[in-house]
């Protein structure tokens, strides 16, 4: 890579982006020139992370030098939008910022930075162990090699999909909210296991097996969720003992309604 990124915010997702590049020297540490809120931020990061980046904190005289990167990765808390003031950057190319806050559309950031030409990013929590899921929206005039580049940087740590900006709520709540959710149901499972008279951790553990088993399975076998549910459901047996409480509860329906509140949510911030 031949140019310089800026990173706004160095916060678990900005580093869960940033390290797999530098540690399979996608990056040098010379070339990222990040700016944090605070000085004790900036002097936290400085001691612990693992690559000596070009940081510095939001009233620093050398906080400037991150508008002078062509590529911006802006990566802070949605509330925080507000204290952010665009300086026109004078490196004389074309400028693009890449944002990963949750709910703040194209437009808007086409508003709050003029000067730059904006692209969405929606990423989860497994970016963290290289696990995660990203979906892009891009605004107009994004030529196709810098999609090429913007891509390369997720896709060291996730998944990348490439989505029209409508669709990013609906993405957001299923794979940015819904794995707290998948927590919520494994909780519940590993305590079912309790009240039936297992250690927690082993039920907790039986649980997480199991889960992974099942993915892993309906994955490789290419088969769907509803002939796997019918290859482990038989008359009058325990499963569909188990599948009738749950449909009498409104469980699935229950599921689908949170995630349609968490993409309202979602457009709320829009």
């Amino acid at each position: 890579m031949s140019y310089k990124l800026g990173v706004i915010g160095f916060g678990n997702i900005a580093k869960a982006i940033i390290t797999p590049l530098l540690d399979k020297q996608i990056l040098k540490s010379e070339e990222i020139f990040c700016v944090v809120n605070s000085k004790n931020s900036c002097e936290h990061i400085k001691k612990n992370y693992s690559h000596n980046i070009n940081i510095s904190y939001a009233s620093s005289k050398d906080s400037v030098l991150v508008w002078d990167c062509p590529l911006k990765l802006l990566s802070i808390k949605p509330q925080q939008l507000k204290n952010i003031n665009e300086l026109i950057p004078k490196n004389g190319r074309e400028n693009f910022l890449i944002s990963v806050l949750a709910g703040i559309s194209l437009n808007k950031l086409q508003e709050i930075f003029p000067n730059h030409k904006c692209v969405r990013a929606v990423t989860n929590i497994p970016i963290t162990i290289g696990k995660g899921l990203t979906g892009i929206s891009w605004s107009e005039k994004i030529d196709d090699k810098t999609k090429i580049l913007i891509k390369n940087i997720f896709e060291s740590s996730s998944k990348v999909y490439e989505f029209a900006e409508d669709y990013l709520d609906v993405f957001l709540a299923l794979t940015s909210s819904a794995p707290a959710i998948v927590a919520l149901i494994i909780e519940a499972f590993s305590d079912g296991g309790l009240n039936g008279g297992l250690p927690k951790r082993l039920s907790e553990e039986l649980v997480l097996e199991m889960i992974l088993g099942t993915v892993l399975m309906i994955k490789d076998l290419r088969i769907s969720t509803y002939e796997f549910k019918n290859m482990v459901t038989s008359p009058a047996g325990t499963t569909i003992s188990a599948l009738r409480v749950l449909e009498k509860e409104g469980f699935k329906s229950a599921l689908i309604e949170s995630i349609l509140a968490a993409t309202n949510r979602s457009k709320q911030f829009n």
